[in-house]
């Protein structure tokens, strides 16, 4: 199990979503597909803003996801 919080997790994410429009081999795909990166995009802030706003104890013994 991943013990790093979820919001920098999220963050990550975000910064690779970041490199991957930015690179030019994405660039240069012709891809035609319901969900674009601005949906993704979408999706990861507001994932961060849910769990900004809800904090789960995970310290607790016998915690398992």
């Amino acid at each position: 199990m991943n013990t790093q919080p979820l919001p920098e997790l999220i963050a990550l994410a975000q910064q690779l979503l970041i490199q991957i429009r930015q690179h030019p081999q994405f660039q240069g795909l012709q891809m035609n597909c319901d969900v674009t990166l601005g949906d993704v995009s979408q999706f990861f802030n507001t994932l961060q803003w849910e769990a900004s706003a809800c904090t789960v104890d995970t310290s607790r013994e016998g915690f398992f996801q």
